[in-house]
C-alpha cells in the first residue's frame, strides 16, 4: 500500500519511510504533483495542514505531510516554524545552524525541543492533525555530520547524545517526527 507524503524533502522521505516500513513511501512528486506549496500558516499544524490539503486536493488521494522546527526557549520558540529558512532564505541547513549557535552566544539556558505535526488529509474531507516533541539543548558548537537541519547541534534528552552523532536508527526510535507519526498510526487505529 502507498503513503503517499507531501514533501519534496528526501531526508524527511527516508525518516518517514523507516518509520512506516510497511507502506510504500512514496513523494508527492513521485505521484505527479510537483507545485512547491507555500507555508503561510502561523503554526506547525496549519503548515502541516496547507501542504496536506493541497496535494490531497491536486492527487485525489489521501496525504499525509508535516511541519517541523526547533524551537529553542530562551528565543522564545524561534526559530519555530521558521526553521527551515531561519537564515533567510529556504535550506540551507548549515547558515540555519550558524544563525541560531551566534543567537545564542553567551545564553546559558540552550533548553530546545522539536515539533513535530503531521496531518493527514483524505478526498473524503477526513482530517487529522497529531504533534509530536522531543526535548534537548542546543549545544555550543556541531556534533556529528549525521541526520539533516539542525541535528549536529541538538543535544537529545532522550539518548544523552546529539541527533549528528546519533544513528539513523537511535533518532527515529525518539524523533519528534517519529512521534507524531505513532500519535497518528493511534488514531487511526480509533
Amino acid at each position: 500500500m502507498k503513503l503517499v507524503v507531501a514533501t519534496g524533502n528526501a531526508h524527511k522521505l527516508r525518516e518517514i519511510a523507516q518509520i512506516f516500513p510497511e507502506y510504500e513511501v512514496v513523494s508527492q512528486k513521485q505521484m505527479g504533483f510537483e507545485e512547491d506549496v507555500a507555508e503561510t500558516g502561523e503554526t506547525f499544524a496549519e503548515n502541516a495542514l496547507i501542504k496536506a490539503r493541497a496535494a490531497a486536493k491536486a492527487l485525489n488521494c489521501t496525504v499525509i505531510a508535516d511541519d517541523s522546527g526547533v524551537c529553542v526557549d530562551a528565543l522564545n520558540g524561534a526559530p519555530g516554524i521558521y526553521s527551515a529558512r531561519y537564515c533567510g532564505h529556504h535550506g540551507d541547513d548549515k547558515a540555519n545552524r550558524d544563525l541560531l549557535l551566534k543567537n545564542l552566544q553567551g545564553v546559558e539556558n540552550r533548553k530546545a525541543h522539536f515539533a513535530c505535526a503531521v496531518a493527514l488529509v483524505c478526498p473524503d474531507g477526513k482530517e487529522t492533525v497529531v504533534m509530536g516533541e522531543t526535548h534537548g539543548k542546543i549545544l555550543y558548537a556541531e556534533e556529528g555530520d549525521g541526520g539533516f537541519g539542525y541535528d549536529p547541534i541538538f543535544y537529545s534528552d532522550d539518548l544523552g547524545k546529539s541527533f549528528g552523532v546519533a544513528t539513523e536508527a537511535e533518532k527515529n526510535a525518539v524523533s519528534h517526527r517519529f512521534r507524531a507519526l505513532q500519535a497518528l498510526k493511534k488514531e487511526l487505529e480509533k
